[in-house]
């Protein structure tokens, strides 16, 4: 093991993403079409880019707000009264070097050594990971698939709470699956939390992304203000900016130095020129987020069409996100299908024994993609999967 056995245990044993084994694989061979990560085909939208790109020009280099340029977090302020009818003052709003390091203060608030964080599971596996990272224990909760899709029994997560428990991540719409909790089901997880004194993460970060409504319910159409929740979000998905690695926590004003202090200490805050872009996504990306929802409703139908004729194939049309995590008859370990799916049929997917608990025997594909590009991919897949 030479020096990584004097490492810190936690960090020594991290594991290494499933997702990430088929990238390195597929990545160099030609024709392969990408579906494995999660994100689109679109480049960031040009008045996003300009923004930035003047921001860069006029010397915007230098240290800036911990918590946010105030433009900034004055258009998320706007943001979220014009897409969830939420009246919040700016001091809820706390910028962030990607959604994934929200989701590492999240933790880092409120879990450590010696403490339990529940999930769902099958979920992306960063949260897992991160919670392990910083000492905590991941308590997986397995979601079931049936004829109807994913879904989840609450009970399950009363189950898996001990009295070490401090924190409940919800991902929903959901990475992987599309699960997407009804206001029923975040009332009822709510109602688990406040009894047992919990904190929720709330990852809503693919809300727009919801096929049959405006947007997917939210903590924030039932909670009090005073709740214990932690807000975690991203520029990645709805604006293109994937490599931006740009986010923001959304949190109760009271806990607003202590976010700040973790941002101190960890990034000391995300450059001023790359907020300015994030401000142009907010104020003017609302018909961008439309196009791009609408296409990837098509872009599932098609999918889903294509693979349920082959009759060999276990799905049920996402609610929400931008995924589908399908099974095929007969494949129990999706991660030597991925690698041959990808030498064979040329289609880069994610094995589903990334995605944790309840995962293995399923296969992840991101349909953000060009219409033409995902019946292709389907096609492949389809003629693949009749050759088995």
């Amino acid at each position: 093991m030479g020096l990584v056995q004097h490492l810190r245990h936690e960090a020594a044993v991290a594991p290494e993403s499933g997702i990430v084994a088929v990238m390195n694989h597929g990545r160099r061979q030609e024709g392969v079409i990408p579906l494995w990560a999660g994100e689109g085909d679109l480049p960031t939208p040009d008045f996003i880019r300009e923004a930035a790109s003047n921001g860069l020009a006029n010397g915007e280099t230098f240290y800036t707000w911990q918590a946010g340029i105030p433009e900034l977090r004055q258009a998320l302020a706007n943001y979220y009264k014009r897409h969830f009818g939420a009246d919040l003052p700016v001091e809820h709003f706390y910028v962030t070097g990607s959604g994934m390091q929200a989701i590492q203060l999240a933790i880092q608030a409120t879990a450590g050594a010696g403490d339990e964080v529940v999930y769902l599971s099958p979920a992306w596996p960063n949260f897992a990971a991160a919670a392990g990272i910083a000492g905590a224990t991941p308590i997986p909760v397995i979601q079931d698939f049936t004829g109807n899709g994913w879904g989840l029994d609450p009970q399950k997560i009363r189950d898996a709470i001990t009295p070490r428990t401090k924190a409940l991540f919800i991902n929903t719409p959901s990475n992987p699956s599309g699960w997407t909790a009804d206001i029923d089901t975040l009332k009822e997880i709510l109602a688990i939390a406040r009894h047992h004194g919990l904190w929720i993460i709330a990852d809503e970060i693919y809300a727009h992304f919801c096929y049959g409504a405006r947007r997917a319910p939210s903590f924030l159409d039932i909670m009090d203000p005073d709740e214990r929740i932690i807000f975690v979000n991203s520029f990645s998905k709805n604006w293109a900016m994937t490599g931006w690695r740009v986010g923001w926590m959304t949190v109760h004003p009271s806990l607003g130095k202590t976010m700040e202090n973790l941002i101190q200490y960890s990034t000391s805050g995300v450059a001023q020129f790359m907020q300015r872009g994030a401000v142009a996504a907010l104020e003017q990306g609302d018909d961008f987020i439309r196009m791009q929802v609408e296409r990837a409703h098509k872009a599932r139908d098609i999918l889903c069409a294509k693979l349920a004729a082959t009759g060999r194939v276990r799905l049920s049309p996402p609610a929400g996100a931008f995924y589908l995590l399908f099974g095929i008859e007969g494949i129990t370990d999706s991660y030597r299908a991925a690698f041959d799916i990808v030498d064979e049929a040329k289609v880069g997917l994610a094995p589903g024994t990334a995605f944790g608990d309840g995962g293995a025997a399923f296969l992840r594909l991101c349909f953000a993609r060009r219409l033409d590009q995902v019946e292709e991919a389907a096609d492949r897949l389809a003629d693949w999967i009749s050759k088995r």
